[in-house]
């Protein structure tokens, strides 16, 4: 197994979100079972609902884990390219 999935596995918003889905499902079973259609139609919105919230959540954090691999590799120098930074020198440093 991957750490990709595995760190999935072991995340607390996917538990939730298919703690929501089987929850959702099981309204929807409830409503067809009952022939409440306004019942299962609300557990199928929400069984949709949870798992855009999920995906969304999920983009949410990539972008952020995005913008700290950005600004990391921004600040990462090593040899000439860090004299020429610390000494204010570099092409990319704007003149005083």
């Amino acid at each position: 197994m991957s750490n990709d999935v595995l760190s999935k596995l072991t995340s607390r918003k996917f538990w939730l979100m298919i703690a929501a889905f089987l929850g959702s499902i099981g309204a929807s079973i409830a409503g067809i079972t009952t022939g409440n259609d306004a019942v299962t139609t609300i557990g199928t919105v929400c069984a949709v609902l949870s798992a855009a919230i999920y995906a969304a959540c999920e983009a949410a954090v990539d972008v952020a884990r995005i913008g700290t691999e950005k600004t990391t590799k921004t600040l990462t120098a090593s040899g000439k390219d860090a004299a020429a930074i610390i000494a204010g020198t570099g092409s990319d440093v704007p003149a005083a």
